[in-house]
């Protein structure tokens, strides 16, 4: 009796995990975004509570979002380095990842259908494993010329058209060019600039995480 009891209560423990598509552990875990990126996700020159994962996990955790953000900002990085280390930013599991490239690639003057190549093998990993991107773009410094720039741009431009992907044109828009968003370098964004940069790009992060979901 007792062995024929504890089989029905196991098999109704069963119907309902079923029936809720939980596990026994609870509700579902968040979204998780991989950031991946140079000093601008990385933070530099910040503190730590002031760089873009941290204000941004702040921003979507103050608008109740189940939504983590993993740090794979690592700076100094070009594209080739983000390339080489792809598959270690990964090791986490995302669901989606925002990518953020190519200042580096700019201010070192690297040839642009080198970035081109990199960033595409970054899109067709993410791509083939399934993963949402958000792709955000950026310009090189002006002191590079008016051909490299146009050469430069054009690669997002292109990149920016890739179907399945949420595009971003300018990952420091409203920040660029303006003394008091910016550090005393004129590249990295200040404290009130990343507030800036995570104020305009949470309602993608949104966005990109409701496409993780399906």
């Amino acid at each position: 009796m007792a062995r024929t009891l504890f089989a029905v209560l196991c098999l109704c423990g069963a119907v309902c995990i079923g029936s809720s598509g939980r596990a026994a552990d609870g509700p579902a875990r968040p979204v998780r975004i991989l950031a991946l990126g140079d000093s601008l996700t990385a933070g530099y020159g910040l503190a730590h509570g002031d760089g873009f994962v941290v204000r941004l996990q702040a921003a979507l955790d103050a608008r109740g979002d189940r939504i983590t953000i993993l740090d794979g900002g690592v700076s100094g990085d070009t594209s080739t380095d983000a390339l080489a280390r792809l598959d270690w930013a990964l090791g986490d599991r995302p669901d989606a990842v925002i990518v953020e490239l190519g200042g580096n690639d700019g201010l070192r003057g690297l040839d642009p259908a080198l970035m081109e190549r990199n960033l595409t093998a970054i899109l067709d990993r993410l791509q083939a494993l399934r993963l949402p991107v958000l792709l955000s773009g950026m310009y090189a410094p002006p002191n590079m010329g008016t051909p490299y720039g146009q050469s430069f741009r054009a690669v997002f431009d292109r990149l920016s058209h890739r179907p399945g992907i949420l595009w971003d044109p300018f990952f420091l828009d409203g920040v660029a060019a303006h003394p008091a968003l910016v550090q005393a370098d004129h590249i990295h964004p200040s404290p009130d600039g990343v507030r800036q940069i995570v104020r305009r790009l949470t309602p993608m992060v949104e966005h990109l995480a409701a496409m993780a979901q399906g």
